[in-house]
């Protein structure tokens, strides 16, 4: 049975360590920083609605009266934004020792982020993609910093175009879509953890299960059996989907809080988790290192990311 956050973080003190959560104002994202929090941790939680930053922070606040919370407003859909976020990070923090890349779109109808990015390429990888960057020198900065990107089973779908990340040339289909985006989130996690691990930066890809919140709120009924027919019916996928099972939002975050503070964990990297465990089960496309190396160039070509130090 899938652990909870609770389960996960007993008799853990991360008392000093500073977490930057993103998409934090609900679902996924708030249960771990309320996890996180109630286990000593200064959360900082990311999201694009300062409203919903208050709330959220009053939230976890009221679960736990000694919490350290501190919020940053970011639109992941515009790099000026993350940009100026990061920026704010660096001016308040001294460091990042486990950042959570969770925010996310799912199944969205054809848009473009502000950069004309594809909307789910650009919010689920190039928008965490240029935050990482912006910020690794607060990661660097840490002992033994943590990256820790969500992805999903759901890279199962589908691979992503490399020579049209963004569906300039092709018909777009949101499945597809967001199968690739899940997809850049490994591959993404596969580039950083070889690029940094000397310096003791390490990244995990997660799954976190099949989880209802606002993500699936583009989903229909008929967009569910489309998406579970998908693998058997159209030849260009990799692989059938995973079956759904909808587990609750305490259990779906565990892996997440899993990736960043279990012991179990220390000396790894560039893994694939899943039910607070290395899991086998990412796609072959999705862990090679000559595809994540090409998905870092083309990356940072379309973020306009600065090398931090040579070599990077």
């Amino acid at each position: 049975m899938t652990q909870t956050v609770d389960e996960v973080l007993s008799g853990v003190d991360l008392t000093g360590k500073i977490c930057v959560i993103t998409g934090a104002t609900s679902g996924l994202g708030l249960v771990t920083a309320g996890g996180l929090a109630s286990a000593a941790a200064t959360v900082v939680l990311a999201g694009r609605d300062a409203g919903r930053l208050r709330a959220a922070a009053e939230a976890i606040k009221t679960e736990t009266p000694t919490a350290a919370v501190e919020t940053v407003e970011m639109e992941l859909d515009r790099l000026a934004s993350v940009r100026s976020a990061a920026a704010e990070l660096s001016g308040r923090f001294p460091r990042i020792d486990v950042l959570i890349n969770n925010a996310g779109v799912m199944f969205t109808p054809f848009q473009r982020t502000k950069d004309g990015f594809e909307l789910q390429l650009g919010v689920n990888h190039l928008g965490h993609f240029k935050l990482t960057r912006c910020v690794m020198p607060l990661l660097l900065n840490a002992e033994a910093a943590r990256v820790v990107n969500i992805s999903s089973d759901g890279h199962r779908i589908f691979d992503i175009d490399l020579d049209d990340p963004n569906w300039e040339h092709r018909s777009y289909d949101k499945f597809k879509a967001y199968g690739a985006s899940k997809t850049a989130n490994v591959l993404f996690t596969v580039a950083l953890d070889a690029r940094y691990r000397a310096s003791d930066v390490r990244s995990f890809a997660v799954h976190p299960g099949t989880v209802a919140t606002s993500l699936s709120r583009y989903m229909s009924r008929d967009d569910m059996k489309a998406m579970m027919a998908l693998g058997e019916t159209d030849r260009e996928a990799s692989a059938t989907p995973p079956r759904l099972e909808v587990i609750p939002a305490e259990q779906g975050a565990a892996t997440s809080v899993w990736a960043a503070v279990s012991d179990e964990l220390t000396g790894l990297g560039g893994v694939y988790l899943k039910d607070c465990a290395i899991s086998e089960t990412a796609m072959p496309y999705a862990v090679d290192h000559v595809r994540a190396q090409r998905l870092w160039t083309i990356s940072e070509l379309l973020c306009g990311s600065p090398a931090l130090r040579p070599g990077t």
